[in-house]
Formats: C-alpha cells, sequence, structure tokens
C-alpha cells in the first residue's frame, strides 16, 4: 500500500496515530543506541538542540522554531516526492523539506522514499550547525540559477555529502550524512573499514556514479564542516561542463536489474 503524505490543521500540527509514535520511538531508540562510535558529535549534539526524544512523533513546527532560533534555518512539510525545482528552491530559501509520513512496521529497517524519519531524524540535527546550513544554502542557490542540465551532476555533491558525507574526528571516522544516520545498515558498514574512502574533491565526487538502493560501496570524507562550503568557492558551471567531458568514473556497484 502506497504512503500518502499528511497534512496539517490551521495551526500546522500534524496528527499521528499512537502507533505512528510507537513506531517513532522504536526506531529512534534503536538507531540513537546504534549510533555511538559511529556518528559525529555535532550531529548527537544537535538532536538535543532539538529536543528530539523517543517518546512521540516530533511536530515539524516545533522543529522549525528551534531551527530559526539556532541557524536561521527551517523545515517544510512537503509530499515525500517534489519537483528538483521545488527542492532547490527551498533550500536556497532556507527551508530544508521534510517529508510528513512515517513509515509502517512492515518498512522498519528501509523504504524507498524519505520518510519523517530519515528528515527528522537523519537531517535536522545537523541543520543546528551554521557552516551545514551555510553549504546547503549556496547549494540550492547554485542549483536554481545553473538550471535543469545540471542538476543531475550537481546533485551528486549533495549525495556524497548531505546523504552519505563522513567526517576525520579525533576519535575516528565518523558519519554526518542523513542516509548513514537513519540506517542501522548504512552506519554500520560506513564505520567497518571495508568501504572505499576517498577525500571530499569536487570533481571526483562531480565524476562519480551511485545506486539509491544499495549500502554505499564509497563514502566521500571531509576534515570538519568548514570544508563543505569550500566546495562551492569555484565555477561550478565550468566543473561540471568538465566532469561531463571526462566521463564518469568507474562505478564500484553492478547496475540494477
Amino acid at each position: 500500500m502506497a504512503y500518502a503524505s499528511k497534512l496539517a490543521d490551521d495551526t500546522g500540527f500534524y496528527d499521528y496515530t499512537a502507533d505512528e509514535h510507537a513506531v517513532w520511538a522504536e526506531l529512534f531508540e534503536r538507531q540513537i543506541a546504534f549510533l555511538k562510535g559511529r556518528i559525529c558529535s555535532e550531529y548527537l549534539e544537535g538532536v538535543d538542540l532539538l529536543g528530539l526524544k523517543a517518546a512521540s512523533v516530533p511536530q515539524l513546527r516545533d522543529v522549525d522554531k528551534r531551527l530559526g532560533a539556532l541557524t536561521n534555518f527551517g523545515v517544510e512539510g512537503v509530499p515525500a516526492i517534489i519537483p528538483p525545482s521545488q527542492f532547490y528552491t527551498l533550500l536556497a530559501d532556507r527551508k530544508f523539506p521534510v517529508a510528513t509520513f512515517l513509515r509502517r512496521r512492515e518498512d522498519m529497517d528501509y523504504i524507498e522514499e524519505p520518510d519523517l524519519f530519515h528528515e527528522v531524524f537523519g537531517h535536522c540535527p545537523l541543520l543546528t550547525n551554521q557552516a551545514y546550513t551555510d553549504f546547503i544554502e549556496a547549494f540550492g542557490k547554485i542549483a536554481v540559477e545553473l538550471g535543469k542540465g545540471y542538476r543531475w551532476h550537481l546533485f551528486r555533491l549533495f549525495w556524497f555529502t548531505i546523504e552519505f558525507g563522513m567526517i576525520n574526528t579525533p576519535d575516528g571516522l565518523r558519519g554526518y550524512g542523513a542516509g548513514v544516520a537513519s540506517s542501522p545498515s548504512e552506519a554500520d558498514f560506513a564505520c567497518s573499514g571495508k568501504a572505499v574512502y576517498t577525500p571530499a574533491d569536487l570533481m571526483t565526487m562531480l565524476r562519480t556514479p551511485y545506486r539509491i538502493d544499495i549500502v554505499q560501496p564509497q563514502y566521500f570524507v571531509i576534515d570538519s564542516f568548514e570544508d563543505l562550503p569550500k566546495l562551492l568557492e569555484t565555477d561550478l558551471k565550468a566543473a561540471i561542463d568538465e566532469a561531463k567531458a571526462l566521463g564518469d568514473l568507474p562505478a564500484l556497484f553492478e547496475k540494477a536489474a
């Protein structure tokens, strides 16, 4: 059965059922425990700053208010899949689009479309980090400016940072991407030492293909969140043109059937 987005009432309140609160609690408790030693400290600080708890599904209006006070960023409830133009425009306006439905119990371990758990638990904690949000805003503005012909390659940069990025810390390699934070299997493999770990070089990321339906075989690593805005301090149009001319690097996975 397909998922349907929830709609807020006139006050911005989303009504979740008792079972949905229970699913959130189970997901939250399981993943928070699993992330110890696998996720960066900035992420865990963000969980605390946003007041995310296992007790109940968070309300987007509360997350939005806290983020606004911390980094002048925010969230906006949307259907799970929105047009790229809307996605990038929201980022440029310092708003992160958040799907409002929560996965069912039979989809606890994997769901193809991003749901509220992935969006809020995975993405929102690091929206409390100023350098991280500045990168997202600048990324959105560049995507809007460059337009349709450049968005496919540009999204690779988002994929290998915001979705599946890794960071060097004094305690070792840790995840920060939302796909790592919200998935036990991804977090486990990302921190196993068995993957391919590559410094976060712009051209390499622009030329690296990926699949959305597998655990990532390769992760790109930054040394600090201040590295993220620096990735955009270049002519992205020229860089993408060069990446297209050079062609993709060999994929580290089999093609989907």
